[in-house]
């Protein structure tokens, strides 16, 4: 066999292997609970969460800066509603659009108000004499999210 025949055969070989590797068949429970038992099982898993009009994608230990929330205090904990997805590596839950609420519990610790960087805003109306500078800082809270927690039950 000639070199540039066994490197046809070897490289169509290696094709055949990397496409059976990658095409493997779908794990599809049959209920959510299966579905979130598969989850539970991973080393790590995240979740997708509305909070405030926006999505993040959340992590267990992570610190979330949001804009600021009222009548919370520091040391309060929230419990996040408004699941979208739950997921690891290997494996995704899509609420369609929610998470039912007593599948999956996850929970943030107010852990302080801060205000962002400076931020500086020029005026000016040409030949008028007006010039303005605005200076200001947005207020946000910190939020500390808590381990995920799934239930068996709804």
């Amino acid at each position: 066999m000639a070199s540039w025949q066994l490197r046809g055969w070897l490289s169509h070989n290696i094709r055949r292997v990397a496409a059976c590797a990658l095409h493997t068949q779908p794990c599809i429970p049959d209920t959510t609970s299966a579905a979130l038992g598969i989850i539970r099982t991973q080393p790590s898993q995240y979740i997708i969460a509305s909070l405030g009009g926006r999505k993040y994608i959340l992590t267990p230990r992570d610190l979330l800066t949001v804009p600021h929330l009222k009548d919370v205090k520091v040391g309060d904990v929230l419990a996040l509603k408004d699941i979208r997805e739950v997921g690891s590596r290997d494996y995704t839950l899509r609420g369609d659009p929610l998470i039912p609420r007593g599948r999956v519990k996850v929970e943030a610790t107010v852990v302080e108000h801060t205000k962002g960087a400076m931020e500086v805003v020029f005026k000016k109306k040409r030949r008028k004499g007006y010039q303005k500078t605005i200076k200001n800082k947005h207020p946000y809270t910190r939020l500390r999210i808590g381990p995920i927690q799934f239930t068996d039950t709804p």
